[in-house]
């Protein structure tokens, strides 16, 4: 299917300009710059810094300002959820204490018997 194609274009090629080589190398030349062109995204400007201080001391206040608006936004807990979460803590930190009191008193003689002596 390639291979007919190519024929067919050759043929017309042949048939507009007579076989002149270097006019053909000229048309395809152009033709790739136009195609490289449409291809390739004009070179844009480099964009500008936008905001830039004007202040001293103005990004602290623009911080603080914007900081204070998203604390807004934030939905704290009540009084009833306070105390379940610190509950919830208090109960883990009294598991994993018990576990590790447990293992030190079951590794404390092998660590004194075996590698103290």
């Amino acid at each position: 299917m390639a291979r007919n194609t190519r024929q067919r274009r050759r043929q017309r090629r042949r048939a507009q300009g007579g076989g002149d080589q270097q006019q053909q190398q000229q048309s395809v030349s152009q033709r790739a710059r136009s195609r490289q062109q449409a291809v390739r995204p004009a070179a844009q400007a480099p964009k500008t810094q936008t905001g830039a201080r004007r202040v001293p001391g103005g990004g602290f206040r623009r911080f603080v300002s914007e900081s204070w608006a998203e604390l807004k936004k934030v939905e704290w807990p009540n009084q009833s959820q306070v105390i379940q979460g610190t509950i919830v803590v208090i109960i883990a930190c009294v598991i994993v204490g018990a576990y590790l009191y447990a293992a030190d008193q079951l590794f404390k003689p092998l660590v004194r018997d075996i590698l103290l002596k």
